[in-house]
């Protein structure tokens, strides 16, 4: 789980653009009534002037990503001579706090207050990487994932070893050092007190018996980047051979369900089949004909100059499409883009649930008013959202003596809001707007944040800074009382809730991710007992999921929970053609922690991205390369075969709207033929360049 992904792959030599679509109508939201003109409906046109004027001040100036290049890389460096193999370090150590990497200050310091900073950009997609050091090849000891070897072909690439199979051991030399930021290899056994799965085929695991929850008896009220080298081998390439529809990018299992017989990898030319659902339970239909149109799309707001504001929030019910914009809520016709109605607020969105109720309401914390250029006014106000109604039904602070409260992240789970921040947790009845629980002054552990949907779970932490102790604690919506707990090994400082039925926890242990990722380890947790299932390790150099976990604790993306399973994408590596990359997503078991022996390959030049379980199928988004649009898939939760739900459109205006949504930092919500993708965050940057900025686009097929 590498630093956020760069821009699209396979650009295409600079020359003379294609013909640009007919242009739009878009223009920038209005606080008038709905109207009957659509805007912007099917076409992508030069860039219009926006109609508001830009607000004065902004959330901090975080920089977004980057635009993608549009000319391809160099050609790919040639593999330095063969070098000795490094021996693997030992695993992490969960008994301890953590220790700060080789390089690093001793203790992290703790985030700043204040509204969340966009991601900041790798390396242009599909670039080049330094020349890595190679290792002598090892032969496979056993079956596994990859690429099948092409016979044939003496290149080295082509000959996998098994998928996640460490290189062999070397000797490190006394005293020194094995590689900086090299990972323990799959398989190797986790510490005494977790039971670890054989992560990987060929590997027999070390059983050991699952820790009993721990009660803590208390009351209730980035990592840096950092490189990691990973060894190229000659011989031998380790290929990683509803009322309310759906809110962002995640969800977790239960009712969402599409359609098998579709083909595995690749864009190929297969429809979506004939129409229905399928036989692993899920209910998205499959067009007759998959190929998408632009349905419409809601450009950027104005902003100060080099200013960046929080735009974070988008959610789909029956009846509209709801995005955040710059101090307001908008609600649009899911299929038009008109505007059916717009909520006003005092300053920008912070922060914005991603779960709603089953009849479409929700929460957003916000300022209280429009602060200062690169400043902030604190995320102190929240309020619920009626998203079907269009109504604020209320909007409420929390204070900790004379001040309020800056709340660091809000959830809802049942009928409750809740919101986590360093001074503690706080909660609300979402109807009437009570106060159900807020931080007291004689706690010594505090809810450092929530994860909500079906239930209502807890990430308390305890203890110091250096030695933290983090209980995950699945309560009782309505009292805050806890129903079952799991006490993480101390030193843990951060952990994120990835699902809360099935309880899925993601954590960083020991840092040993070094990547930024936030997750080296998921954990399935019993959410009546609170006993650990298993401890599923995940690498970050092989795994592309991400967290947050410092502030937000449901802040995941890259990853999908269905029933009793958790699916994973690989990071993307070596593709067939020139300057392609690709990659596969895995299943895992979340009682038994081992892969399930599924895989769902991208296809070369494509790039799979989980969003979604539906039923025990998996909704993905796959980017496509430079010349194709994107496309969305349903893998069949038996067989893992794909089918095609929607394919974008592949013309140049399309493309280039469509590749600065890059789904690991944009918003994106697939459902019954519908496709919406939105931004995070709205600044200037296309006001110099003529680069035309969508806060949202939307895509449909027909029947």
């Amino acid at each position: 789980m590498t630093q956020p992904p760069p821009p699209p792959p396979n650009q295409p030599p600079q020359g003379t653009p294609e013909d640009q679509p007919p242009q739009g109508t878009s223009g920038a939201p209005q606080d008038t009534p709905p109207q009957d003109t659509p805007p912007a409906q099917g076409a992508f046109g030069a860039p219009e002037e926006p109609q508001d004027a830009p607000p004065q001040g902004g959330s901090g100036a975080p920089t977004p990503p980057p635009a993608a290049p549009q000319t391809p890389p160099p050609a790919a460096p040639q593999p330095p001579p063969p070098a000795a193999p490094s021996a693997p370090p030992a695993g992490p150590q969960l008994g301890k706090a953590p220790q700060a990497g080789y390089g690093y200050p001793g203790l992290p310091t703790p985030p700043p207050a204040g509204p969340p900073q966009p991601p900041q950009q790798a390396p242009g997609y599909g670039y080049p990487q330094a020349a890595q050091p190679a290792q002598p090849p090892q032969p496979p000891t056993g079956p596994g994932y990859g690429y099948p070897g092409q016979p044939g072909q003496p290149n080295a690439y082509a000959q996998p070893n098994a998928y996640g199979q460490p290189a062999a051991p070397a000797t490190v030399p006394y005293g020194q050092q094995a590689p900086y930021g090299q990972q323990p290899g799959y398989g190797y056994p986790g510490q005494p007190g977790y039971p670890t799965a054989p992560a990987y085929p060929g590997y027999p695991g070390h059983p050991t018996t699952p820790m009993p929850a721990q009660p803590t008896g208390a009351g209730r009220g980035m990592n840096a980047q950092v490189a990691i080298i990973v060894a190229a081998v000659v011989a031998i390439a380790l290929i990683i051979g509803g009322g309310i529809w759906y809110a962002g990018s995640g969800d977790e299992a239960g009712t969402d369900t599409a359609s098998t017989g579709g083909t595995t990898g690749g864009g190929g030319d297969e429809k979506g089949g004939t129409g229905g659902t399928t036989s692993s339970g899920g209910t998205e239909k499959v067009p007759g004909d998959p190929a998408s149109k632009v349905l419409f799309q809601i450009p950027s707001p104005a902003v100060a100059k080099d200013d960046t504001v929080v735009v974070s929030g988008s959610w789909l019910t029956e009846k509209a499409y709801v995005k955040t914009g710059v101090a307001e809520i908008v609600g649009y016709d899911p299929d038009k883009g008109t505007k059916l109605w717009t909520i006003k607020l005092p300053g920008p969105v912070c922060t914005a649930s991603r779960k709603t109720t089953a009849d479409g309401r929700t929460a957003v914390v916000f300022q209280p008013k429009m602060p200062a250029k690169d400043s902030s006014a604190g995320c102190s106000e929240v309020a619920a959202i009626d998203l079907n109604a269009g109504k604020q039904l209320w909007r409420k602070t929390v204070t900790s003596g004379d001040y309020p409260i800056t709340f660091d992240n809000v959830t809802v789970g049942g009928n409750t809001v809740a919101l986590g921040a360093t001074e503690g947790g706080s909660a609300f009845d979402i109807t009437t707007g009570k106060l159900l629980w807020s931080p007291k002054a004689a706690d010594t552990c505090y809810d450092a944040g929530y994860g909500g949907g079906t239930k209502l779970v807890a990430v308390r932490k305890c203890g110091t800074y250096d030695a933290r102790d983090l209980h995950i604690q699945t309560i009782d919506p309505a009292s805050g009382k806890v129903l079952s707990e799991y006490k993480m090994a101390t030193g843990i400082e951060y952990a994120s809730i990835v699902s809360t039925d099935p309880l899925v926890v993601a954590a960083d242990v020991g840092d040993s991710a070094q990547d930024g990722s936030g997750i080296s380890d998921f954990f399935s947790i019993d959410n009546k007992t609170g006993k650990l299932l298993t401890r599923i390790s995940a690498p970050g150099e092989q795994f592309a999921a991400r967290c947050d976990g410092i502030t937000e604790m449901e802040q995941c993306s890259g990853i999908a929970v269905g029933p009793n399973r958790l699916y994973l994408p690989t990071e993307e590596h070596d593709g067939t053609g020139e300057y392609s990359q690709t990659n596969e997503i895995l299943a895992f078991d979340l009682t038994t922690g081992k892969q399930t022996g599924q895989r769902a390959d991208a296809g070369d030049g494509y790039v799979l991205f989980p969003l979604r379980a539906d039923g025990e199928n998996v909704i993905a988004y796959k980017r496509a390369p430079y010349d194709e649009g994107g496309q969305v898939v349903s893998i069949d939760g038996g067989t893992f075969k794909q089918t095609k739900l929607l394919q974008n459109p592949s013309t140049e205006a399309v493309r280039d709207a469509e590749s600065r949504m890059l789904p690991e930092h944009s918003e994106i919500i697939y459902a019954q033929g519908h496709l919406y993708m939105a931004a995070e965050y709205a600044d200037d940057s296309g006001s110099g360049s003529g680069d035309k900025e969508y806060l949202a686009l939307a895509f449909g097929v027909d029947g």
